[in-house]
């Protein structure tokens, strides 16, 4: 639940464009349009956890999503030159998706 809870609010804020997103869309080199698909895909993975709870193998999916984002928003973080204080809590949030997907698969293989 703390995944659906992380990525809504962000998800909304990118979809939204506020302020501090575009600033940060701007920083990492994306179109704010690219961040508002990023958005889209945040909010998709989040409700896709929910939907988990009914049928895991999309909670499952979502959960690979949404550490491929994680691992994507490092991998613009480190190339702009941010220092780990930047991309650290991706790196915290894409190891908590991974704990929920292996999670997910080992209830159910």
């Amino acid at each position: 639940m703390l995944l659906v809870l992380g990525f809504l609010p962000i998800g909304a804020a990118n979809v939204l464009a506020v302020a501090a997103m575009r600033e940060r869309a701007e920083h990492l080199g994306y179109s704010v349009a690219a961040f508002r698909g990023i958005g889209v895909l945040q909010i998709a993975g989040a409700l896709g956890i929910v939907g988990g709870f009914v049928w895991w193998p999309l909670g499952a999916a979502a959960g690979i999503g949404l550490v491929l984002l994680m691992i994507g928003a490092v991998i613009s973080h480190v190339k702009v030159g941010d220092g780990l204080g930047e991309y650290a809590p991706a790196i915290g949030v894409g190891v908590l998706a991974l704990a929920y997907v292996v999670t997910v698969f080992g209830a159910h293989l």
